[in-house]
C-alpha cells in the first residue's frame, strides 16, 4: 500500500492509523531509508538510532546479508538514474524504453529484496510505504512481484504551502545529518510547483493502471474511523479495526517508521483534529498566488478559489 501525494498532507498520521491495523505494517517513508537511515543513523519510529533497532537489523539481515554489506552509494545512484520527478512521463508509459526498462530494474531490484525481507520479518499482510514521491510510485509499477496499491493523499494547497512555511525541528535527525536539523522549508511558489508536480503524477499513475484511492485531509480528519476502514478494505483487509477510542480518538503504539513527520514519535492517545490554522495564519497574499498556480487541480478535487470551507 503507497501513500503518494506532496509532504504535509497527513500522509504520516494516516499511515500510524493504518499500521494499528491487524494485518499491516508501517515502513514509514522508505524513499529515505538509504540515506537517512543507513548512512545517516537516524532514529526510528521505536525511538533508538536505525543501526540499533532490532526489527530493522533483521530486516538487513534478510534483504542484503547486513546494512554493513549494502552498498548505500550504489543505492543512491539508482535511485538517482531512475526516480525523478521529469522521468514519469516515460515511466508512465505502456511499454519503457530499453535504457529506461534497465535503470527501471536496477533500482527495483533493491526495493524487491527490501519489501520481501520486511514481509517475513514483520509477518503482515499488507505493507504500508508512506514514500510520498508519484516518481517511486511509478517506478514500483514496473517492480515483479509487488502488488502496488496506492492511497493518494491530496490536501488544499493553501494547507500545504503554509505547512511548508513553518520552522520544524527533526527531532530524530543524527549528528551530521545530510538532512540537517530541521525540516525543509519551501516558498509558496514551490510548495505550488511542487503540489501540482505530485498531486498529476499520482492521477497519471492511476491512469496507468495502478489501483489508487484518493482520499482529502480534510475528508480524512472529518470522519477517520470510516476512511481507515475504506482504506482497509482497499487494502484487502476488510475486517481490520483500527483501536479508535471514540470517533475522533485514537490509541497510538510504538512503530517502526523509518523516516517521516516527527509525530510518528507520538504515543498513546491522540485526537485528530483539522487544522485550520493557515486560514488566518498565512498572508491574504501568498494564499492568492498559490491559488493562482494551482486553480485547475485544486478545483477538480474539490476545493473552492476563495477562502472559505472547503
Amino acid at each position: 500500500m503507497y501513500i503518494g501525494g506532496l509532504g504535509r498532507s497527513g500522509s504520516t498520521l494516516l499511515e500510524r492509523l493504518l499500521g494499528e491495523l491487524p494485518g499491516a505494517f508501517a515502513m514509514g517513508e522508505v524513499v529515505h531509508l538509504w540515506q537517512r537511515g543507513v548512512v545517516d543513523g537516524e532514529r526510528c519510529g521505536c525511538g533508538v538510532p536505525f543501526g540499533e533497532c532490532p526489527l530493522w537489523t533483521r530486516v538487513g539481515r534478510e534483504a542484503f546479508g547486513g546494512w554493513d554489506r549494502l552498498d548505500a552509494a550504489d543505492a543512491l545512484a539508482r535511485k538517482a538514474a531512475a526516480d525523478r520527478t521529469r522521468f514519469i512521463p516515460a515511466l508512465a508509459r505502456a511499454r519503457l524504453r530499453p535504457d529506461m526498462r534497465e535503470r527501471v530494474e536496477r533500482h527495483n531490484e533493491l526495493y524487491r529484496r527490501l519489501y520481501a525481507a520486511v514481509e517475513r520479518v514483520s509477518g503482515a499482510e499488507v505493507l504500508v510505504d508512506s514514500s510520498k514521491s508519484a516518481s517511486l510510485a511509478h517506478c514500483l509499477r514496473w517492480c515483479e512481484g509487488v502488488d502496488l496499491r496506492a492511497v493518494h493523499v491530496v490536501r488544499d494547497p493553501r494547507a500545504v504551502a503554509y505547512s511548508w512555511s513553518k520552522v520544524v525541528r527533526r527531532p530524530e535527525a543524527a549528528e551530521g545529518s545530510a538532512e540537517g536539523e530541521f525540516m525543509a522549508r519551501w516558498s509558496p511558489a514551490k510548495t505550488a510547483a511542487h503540489w501540482n508536480a505530485q498531486n498529476m503524477g499520482m492521477d497519471l499513475l492511476a491512469r496507468a493502471g495502478v489501483p489508487t484511492l484518493r482520499v482529502r485531509y480534510e475528508d480524512f480528519v472529518a470522519a477517520p474511523a470510516d476512511t481507515v476502514a475504506e482504506i482497509a478494505a482497499f487494502a484487502g483487509l476488510p475486517d481490520a479495526k483500527a483501536p479508535f477510542v471514540d470517533e475522533v480518538t485514537v490509541e497510538l503504539s510504538a512503530n517502526h517508521q523509518v523516516a517521516g513527520n516527527p509525530m510518528r514519535f507520538r504515543t498513546g492517545r491522540v485526537e485528530l483534529r483539522r487544522d485550520e490554522a493557515w486560514r488566518t495564519a498565512f498572508p491574504a497574499a501568498q494564499q492568492a498566488l498559490v491559488t493562482a498556480l494551482t486553480l485547475p487541480t485544486m478545483t477538480r478535487y474539490g476545493y473552492r478559489p476563495v477562502t472559505g470551507r472547503s
